[in-house]
């Protein structure tokens, strides 16, 4: 790489365009960083705190809270979280992600029980996808179709429903 890659570049941003690059740089965040509770991923946490500080340059000084104390940040407000679409697109992205995870874990159990691992290792590279993803749209079209209304846990030492849940 030469030099010139390494010189900070200025971009121009509408006020429109700002609001999304805080709720996109929010958003990545988020993804990166919600679920640790340590080994934060720095770098989202930085380039947040950047973006979230040029906020009131744009006229959005309600959606940054500056904290001195706690090493000169600057954080996504309450109101930012509350007024924009931040929140909805979690509730959107989890739901989506929760159904496809568990028809691919579900997928993946069922074919790993359904082949053993003589029969997997002589599939060519194409059968294993496709007998594989046939095993997953059996579970995607069973939770598109019914939802969990059908979904039970098979187990004798565990009454389901349990009693604190009905």
């Amino acid at each position: 790489m030469t030099k010139q890659n390494y010189k900070k570049q200025a971009i121009g941003l509408t006020r429109k365009q700002f609001k999304a690059l805080l709720k996109v740089v929010y958003l990545g965040n988020w993804v990166a960083n919600a679920y640790r509770t340590e080994d934060m991923q720095k770098e989202y946490e930085r380039i947040e705190d950047y973006i979230f500080s040029l906020a009131p340059q744009f006229g959005m000084g309600e959606y940054m809270d500056h904290e001195e104390s706690d090493g000169d940040k600057y954080y996504p407000t309450n109101f930012f979280e509350e007024t924009t679409d931040v929140h909805k697109l979690h509730e959107e992205y989890d739901e989506e992600t929760m159904w496809d995870e568990l028809a691919e874990r579900l997928g993946k159990r069922d074919f790993f029980k359904k082949y053993s691992k003589e029969e997997i290792q002589n599939m060519s590279r194409e059968k294993h996808f496709i007998k594989l993803s046939e095993c997953i749209d059996v579970w995607n079209e069973e939770f598109s179709t019914y939802g969990l209304d059908r979904f039970r846990i098979k187990n004798e030492n565990l009454s389901l429903p349990h009693p604190t849940c009905v």
